[in-house]
């Protein structure tokens, strides 16, 4: 009877500590189990991003580097930002409440273009009024007296398709024939020159004297035209 009553207690404590054993076990699996959820949920959701996927300040969400308010978004910094502008350098566009450019708005200059003998020359009217204003038409150029010289005649076909509206500090060109080349006897030498603007009523008050290019140029005032102002010489429009 002793030895079967030890043989019991033994097999009783051997029981309770298995029982005790398995529980254990059961428990270090259950916490296991809730662990690897725990990590698979939060395998799910990326650094920045919210529980439903979405980004709040970062990554690839709604708001994010790329969402709407992102760095490439609708109103993110690439996005905002046209890659190419139509605008021609030193334009703004007209919305018609740009004043005219005056005389005393712009510094007028001019070269010889290219070529021997010359016979055209590159007007360069310069916006130092420091505010914006739009060039009109063609220079009003007077190879002469200005009191009773006549107006060299404009090329109609190199008026631009929109107002020349120069930001500050901007520049406008003009190309003008002065003679057909070749030695003839209707040029004359000139060494300065007359430019005055339009304003938007016609001819404005004042005028910019121009000194000549360097050496002077011969003008034949019988053949004589210039072009419309304009951001930059086209080709064809701006050849005659």
């Amino acid at each position: 009877m002793r030895t079967f009553r030890i043989r019991t207690t033994v097999l009783a404590a051997t029981t309770a500590a298995l029982a005790l054993a398995l529980t254990a076990c059961g428990g270090a699996d259950d916490a296991g189990t809730k662990d690897k959820k725990a990590a698979a949920s939060v395998s799910q959701v990326t650094p920045g991003t919210g529980q439903d996927g979405r980004t709040s300040t970062g990554g690839t969400g709604t708001t994010g580097g790329t969402g709407t308010s992102g760095g490439t978004g609708t109103s993110g910094g690439d996005a905002s930002s046209p890659a190419t502008s139509a605008a021609q350098p030193g334009s703004k566009k007209n919305d018609g409440r740009t004043p005219a450019c005056t005389a005393d708005d712009v510094k007028v200059s001019a070269v010889k273009q290219d070529g021997v003998p010359t016979t055209h020359i590159t007007l360069t009217a310069t916006n130092v009024s420091g505010r914006s204003c739009t060039l009109l038409q063609y220079p009003l150029i007077a190879f002469g007296d200005i009191q009773t010289a006549k107006d060299v005649p404009s090329v109609p076909k190199s008026k631009p398709g929109t107002p020349v509206v120069l930001s500050a500090g901007a520049p406008a060109y003009a190309a003008v024939r002065i003679n057909n080349g070749g030695v003839d006897e209707e040029n004359r030498a000139v060494t300065s020159f007359s430019v005055n603007l339009f304003a938007k009523d016609g001819p404005a008050e004042g005028s910019k004297v121009v000194e000549a290019p360097a050496g002077g140029i011969a003008v034949d005032d019988a053949v004589a035209r210039t072009g419309y102002w304009t951001h930059e010489l086209r080709n064809g429009a701006d050849e005659f």
